[in-house]
């Protein structure tokens, strides 16, 4: 298997957590912990969990420590800010305040937005194939969201669309923004510090909420549910998605995006909360077109 191939089963493993994490989140916001609380929970506990694997694996010396240059100080600070702080503060707010459905929806403008900063920032070509592959995985996304499952309450629909779509450009912006990092140190040493200054980023706009949280009435499944957020959707995914990029362009990871509501939708099904119909059908093939699309490698005749 090749490293590209390995990156790209990575990238949809990645898609197959975060699409899980759509209805288990919910079940933990609002009721049992508020949106910024959860943060709190999700990023410090992510933090700890890099630092402490950083510490066991600089005993083994199966990390070899790395210093980041100065000159790349403003480049992990806007990395912290953009992937972990903007990113996971609009996203769960908006999420808390929207349908998933319509989260969803304004989830998939991730790649387009990708290609356009990365065409702008990393002055890659915008190749017709690509940019079809994206639309295409767009319309599919779009058609699932809108005609696949009925549309669900919103407290604030208009303020939590827009906070997703922030989310969106803020998680496209540090895609850009880290490619050129990820080229330079390892994976694993960048992610300890991305998460510790996304973490004091988060700290003021969650302290209140987290302090709030009644632990004593909280069910163990949702105890369970907040742990496979923090292990899973959040400490291994990040680290999968940094890896995969040493691989990637930021555009191919981008349209991973696409899989996560059609992974939202298979995991519904299979817990008896949703049912197959030919309009699932027809988005998922549409969606895995668009993503084959966007990650085949541009063959060169000679």
């Amino acid at each position: 298997m090749s490293k590209r191939t390995f990156a790209l089963l990575l990238a949809t493993f990645v898609s197959i957590i975060y699409g899980m994490t759509f209805t288990l989140a919910k079940d933990v916001m609002p009721q049992y912990v508020e949106a910024y609380g959860f943060i709190i929970m999700r990023v410090g506990g992510a933090t700890i969990l890099f630092w402490l694997v950083w510490l066991f694996s600089r005993k083994s010396a199966t990390i070899r420590e790395e210093h980041i240059e100065p000159k790349d100080y403003p480049r992990v600070i806007a990395a912290a800010f953009f992937g972990v702080a903007l990113n996971m503060l609009s996203f769960f707010k908006g999420l808390s305040l929207t349908s998933p459905i319509s989260a969803s929806v304004l989830m998939v403008s991730t790649p387009i937005i990708v290609l356009v900063l990365s065409a702008i920032i990393l002055k890659e070509r915008m190749q017709k194939r690509r940019i079809f592959g994206i639309i295409l995985g767009l319309i599919g996304t779009a058609f699932l969201i809108l005609y696949g499952k009925s549309v669900g309450n919103a407290t604030n629909a208009s303020l939590g669309n827009f906070l997703v779509f922030v989310n969106a450009s803020s998680y496209g912006l540090y895609l850009v923004i880290v490619k050129k990092l990820m080229d330079k140190y390892n994976a694993f040493n960048f992610a300890k510090w991305i998460y510790l200054i996304g973490f004091v980023m988060v700290l003021p706009f969650g302290w209140n909420e987290f302090e709030a949280v009644n632990w004593a009435l909280m069910p163990m499944d949702i105890y369970l549910k907040i742990g496979f957020v923090v292990v899973f959707s959040t400490f291994g995914t990040y680290l999968l998605n940094l890896l995969t990029m040493r691989e990637l362009k930021p555009t191919t990871i981008a349209v991973f995006v696409y899989l996560q509501p059609l992974f939202a939708t298979i995991f519904a099904i299979s817990l008896g909360k949703d049912e197959l119909t030919l309009v699932k059908i027809v988005s998922a093939i549409l969606i895995f077109a668009g993503v084959y699309l966007v990650t085949q490698k541009k063959v060169i005749s000679h």
